[in-house]
């Protein structure tokens, strides 16, 4: 393959990481999972490459070893049309990636004993769940009686990914809650609507209390703030056209984060580390919950299901996915939007982990290479998420493996001790 921006790519690196480099100069090389290192330079022409090959506009990566962020370097641009370089503070919209930072703040007020996980959340409502003009087409459906928090952040709950995408734009309960995995941003919705009328506090200052100013994570907000406007990223089409400047106005906690590299990389390191929660909270949090049978996570009402990813133990913990491997248990994330695509990826035996960042949405399209590339993770399973899948063959399980939870043949839905 001729690479025609390789050099211009390459070049631009050098003008771009400053900042960044400055953290890691006496570092020469990352430790892969597989033990093996990985040069500074070998990243940069990896990356060079495939952002040229999937036509992504910038994209800022951060590696963990040991706990540690020892890698943190942006390539790119944030701006193409002002020809301004993406950073590691270049003030990103988070997307889904949102939703495992609020997930990690509900479980703060779950050890808080503010939260209950199973307790039904209309209970802590001062009115019936369908009263509220946004759940009035709940009112045939006792089933919201069932829903907890736990469901709600493990994607058990009933809902539809969101209303808008359904046929009649309502919102329906479409499966027994605690019956199976879908992945529901109306879910996350819900939630946030219980923490904020529990707390008397928006979901801006909880994450701000609970999360943002603890990690040290200064350019993140749950909204756009004016303080991000010397360094805030836009979002790029497929076809590499300016989306314009994004503005968040209001606290979702579905998605509407806005961060940066550092930043997130912070989020990761302190959830990897079990610097952000207490151990019983954090294990609890990256415990399964729920095994996932499903073919594809999108369309996350099909209900094809597939035996596929039995053998690494495919579930949904509180805000994460996890899957095992040789190096253990492994959670990720994984972070969509128009002109946005992001995922984050942890090994918890070996403290190992990467950030992908993107401000394209071709973003996607280079996450197995640099899994692959950077840390020798060739069994993510990408492919259930509707991403490019590894073109290698990951490693097996190794045959004296046991799983950190019990399969379980008549439900789906997972009980541990």
């Amino acid at each position: 393959m001729r690479l025609r921006f390789l050099p211009h790519l390459l070049s631009t690196t050098l003008t771009i990481v400053i900042g960044s480099l400055s953290l890691f100069a006496q570092r020469v090389s990352v430790t892969r999972l597989d033990a093996s290192k990985i040069s500074l330079s070998q990243i940069d022409i990896a990356v060079a490459q495939l952002m040229e090959a999937a036509h992504v506009t910038g994209v800022g990566i951060a590696v963990l070893n040991n706990d540690k962020v020892v890698y943190l370097k942006t390539y790119g641009v944030r701006d193409k049309e002002k020809h301004l370089p993406l950073t590691p503070d270049s003030v990103m919209t988070a997307a889904s990636l949102t939703k495992s930072a609020f997930a990690t703040m509900v479980m703060q007020l779950v050890h808080e004993r503010i939260i209950e996980l199973d307790k039904p959340v209309y209970e802590y409502l001062p009115k019936p769940l369908p009263e509220y003009s946004s759940y009035k087409d709940l009112a045939n459906d006792q089933q919201y009686k069932q829903i907890t928090m736990r469901m709600l952040l493990d994607h058990t709950s009933g809902f539809p990914n969101w209303r808008r995408f359904t046929d009649d734009k309502k919102l329906r309960i479409y499966f027994p809650p605690g019956s199976r995995f879908a992945y529901s941003g109306e879910g996350i919705a819900l939630a946030q609507m219980v923490v904020e009328t529990v707390t008397k506090k928006s979901v801006n200052e909880l994450m701000n209390e609970h999360v943002f100013q603890p990690l040290g994570m200064t350019r993140t907000s749950m909204v756009s703030e004016e303080r991000f406007e010397d360094d805030h990223a836009i979002g790029y089409d497929e076809e590499g056209k300016s989306l314009g400047p994004e503005r968040r106005e209001k606290g979702n906690a579905a998605g509407s984060m806005q961060t940066t590299l550092r930043d997130y990389a912070r989020f990761a390191q302190a959830v990897l580390s079990g610097t952000v929660l207490d151990r019983k909270s954090r294990d609890l949090m990256l415990s399964p919950q729920i095994q996932i049978m499903s073919k594809h996570e999108f369309p996350s009402l099909s209900t094809e299901t597939t035996t596929a990813n039995r053998a690494i133990h495919l579930s949904y913990g509180l805000g994460w996915g996890l899957y095992q491997t040789r190096y253990g248990k492994a959670f990720f994330k994984e972070g969509h939007d128009e002109g946005w695509r992001h995922y984050v990826v942890c090994f918890d035996r070996p403290k190992t982990g990467i950030l992908i960042m993107t401000n394209s949405s071709n973003g996607e399209d280079i996450y197995s290479g640099l899994l692959e590339k950077v840390l020798r993770d060739t069994f993510t399973p990408l492919e259930w998420e509707g991403f490019k899948a590894s073109t290698s063959v990951g490693p097996s399980l190794p045959h004296n493996f046991l799983p950190e939870w019990r399969t379980v043949s008549a439900s789906p839905h997972l009980s541990f001790d």
